[in-house]
C-alpha cells in the first residue's frame, strides 16, 4: 500500500469544566469518515502512521481524549460515557453525519459508547484489541475495582508494567515492551488512575444491549481466550489477527489501515 501525502489540521473543541479536546483532521470533509480513538495512557499520535496508509479520499479524525496527549480538562468525571462525549463533540464540530468509530483498548469501550450516544451518526464500531479482555470487560464488582485501583495507587509503575506484559504475546522483544511502558507510565494524573477506574466500572453488557451498530473487534490471536468469544461472539464479530502486541496499530500501521479500509469499503 502506498503512503499518502495528507494535509492535516490540528483543531480543538471546548467542553465544560475547562476541557479542551484536541484532534487531528485530514482528508476531504465529504469523504468516508473514520474517527480514531486511542487507548488508555496513549494519544492520537499512535494513529499517525495508520492515517498515512489510508486513501486520501478518507476524512480521518484522530482524537486525544481528555488529559491524554494534548487535551486538557479540570473535570471530576472520568467515565467511559464522558470520554464518548469528548468524541461526540468533535463529530458535532465536524458536522459529521456518517462515521466509523475505531478505538484501541479503552478507546474500544469509548467507541461503543459513541455508537450508543449517536445511533444516527455512527455506522460501525471497531475495537482494536479491545472488548475481549474479561479481566476488564464487563464491569467489575465494587470490591474488584477497589482492589485493582488500590494496586495502581500503591505501585503505579508496577501496575502499568503488568498491563504491558499482559498485552504482549510470548516472545515479544523487551525493548518494544519497554517503549510501550515508558509512554503509558507518563499519563497525566490523577486522570490516569481515575480513567482506568472508569473503564473498570463500565457496564459493557448494558452498553452492548443499547448499541445497534455492527461491532467488529480485531483482536490479537494469542491474547484472546475462548470464554470471551463464547460470551460476546453473537454480538461482536471477532477477527483474529497476528500483527504484534496489544498495541498493534503502532507496530503494524499499514496492516491496521488495510483492516479499516476493508470495513469502509464493505
Amino acid at each position: 500500500m502506498t503512503m499518502t501525502s495528507r494535509t492535516t489540521q490540528h483543531l480543538e473543541v471546548r467542553r465544560p469544566h475547562s476541557t479542551t479536546i484536541r484532534y487531528t483532521a485530514s482528508g476531504p470533509a465529504g469523504g468516508p469518515t473514520l474517527a480514531l480513538v486511542h487507548g488508555w495512557a496513549c494519544h492520537r499520535g499512535d494513529f499517525d502512521a495508520v492515517t498515512d496508509h489510508l486513501p486520501e479520499s478518507y476524512r480521518v479524525l484522530a482524537i486525544d481524549l481528555a488529559e491524554h496527549g494534548e487535551s486538557r480538562s479540570a473535570r471530576d468525571t472520568w467515565t467511559i460515557a464522558e470520554f464518548a462525549r469528548d468524541v461526540a463533540a468533535v463529530l458535532e464540530a465536524e458536522s459529521a453525519t456518517s462515521v466509523i468509530v475505531a478505538g484501541h483498548s479503552l478507546g474500544g469501550a469509548v467507541a461503543v459508547e459513541v455508537g450508543r450516544l449517536l445511533p444516527d451518526t455512527v455506522t460501525h464500531v471497531v475495537a482494536l484489541d479491545a472488548l475481549h479482555y474479561l479481566g476488564l470487560f464487563p464491569a467489575m464488582s465494587d470490591d474488584q475495582v477497589e482492589a485493582m485501583v488500590g494496586g495502581f495507587h500503591d505501585d503505579f509503575a508496577g501496575a502499568v508494567r503488568g498491563l504491558v506484559e499482559g498485552g504482549s504475546p510470548e516472545g515479544t522483544h523487551p525493548e518494544l515492551k519497554d517503549a510501550h511502558f515508558r509512554k503509558m507510565v507518563a499519563v497525566r494524573q490523577p486522570a490516569g488512575v481515575r480513567s482506568i477506574e472508569g473503564l473498570m466500572r463500565w457496564d459493557m453488557d448494558a452498553a452492548l444491549q443499547e448499541t445497534t451498530q455492527p461491532i467488529t473487534a480485531f483482536a490479537i490471536r494469542d491474547l484472546v481466550v475462548p470464554e470471551a468469544i463464547d460470551r460476546y461472539g453473537d454480538r461482536i464479530d471477532f477477527v483474529l489477527v497476528d500483527l504484534g502486541t496489544h498495541h498493534f496499530p503502532v507496530e503494524s500501521p499499514e496492516a491496521t489501515a488495510k483492516l479499516l479500509i476493508r470495513l469502509v469499503t464493505g
